[in-house]
């Protein structure tokens, strides 16, 4: 019963792929925070991109410890900043709170 039910959702799937696979030049599968970047990053270069995602009200969500400053992240953000990314443009659109980090401690640490 279970093993049935699998092979229906796969060969719905499969007819979905096969039938959009004509229409999109990529299908990104998973509305976070990667999925949004790689369709971002698609639809610039000028491919039609689906986005699929399971509910569309967590589009974007990341991770339970959304902190986009620091010294590692921090970096990270401005390389993904650099290359066109979302990233940066939406932590700054939906940040609640903005401070320097490590501000007792020289420059070198201060997270961006």
């Amino acid at each position: 019963s279970q093993l049935s039910k699998r092979k229906a959702v796969i060969q719905i799937q499969h007819r979905f792929f096969v039938g959009h696979s004509k229409q999109y030049d990529t299908i990104v599968i998973g509305g976070g925070h990667a999925g949004c970047e790689a369709s971002h990053a698609a639809a610039r270069v000028g491919a039609k991109t689906l986005l699929l995602t399971q509910k569309t009200g967590t589009i974007g969500v990341m991770s339970c410890n959304p902190s986009i400053g620091g010294v590692g992240k921090g970096h990270l953000v401005r390389e993904i900043d650099a290359l066109g990314g979302l990233m940066s443009i939406v932590a700054d659109k939906a940040g609640i709170q903005f401070r320097i980090l490590n501000r007792s401690r020289g420059p070198a640490v201060h997270g961006p």
